[in-house]
């Protein structure tokens, strides 16, 4: 019983890091700290990174100090383009029929 108990806690601890994105990182000095995002210069880019609450901060956070950031992208609203209209198939369901162009037989007869 305790073995199927370890391997059960194993393999979710493993499954939980192998969901994880992946992390970047950008280093340079702090143009401005304001409304939660915090804007570092990066060669000639300005990059502006979102800090939440649970951010862990080495030290104190001020304008002009060099910083390392660690940040993962996530996204926040995702737009499928492609997707077929209720009602109506999608563009290639004729040509997948075996039917040409307007709807004209072009396949085995």
């Amino acid at each position: 019983m305790k073995t199927r108990i370890a391997l059960a806690l194993a393999f979710a601890v493993t499954a939980s890091f192998a969901a994880a994105p992946k992390t970047y990182q950008v280093t340079g000095p702090v143009l401005s700290i304001k409304d939660g995002v915090i804007t570092v210069q990066k060669g000639k880019e300005k990059w502006e990174i979102a800090q939440e609450a649970a951010t862990v901060k080495g030290g104190e956070l001020k304008v002009g100090s060099k910083v390392t950031i660690e940040y993962a992208m996530s996204a926040k609203t995702i737009e499928i383009k492609d997707a077929a209209k209720p009602g109506k198939p999608a563009k290639d369901s004729a040509k997948a029929e075996g039917k040409g162009p307007k709807g004209k037989g072009h396949g085995k007869k």
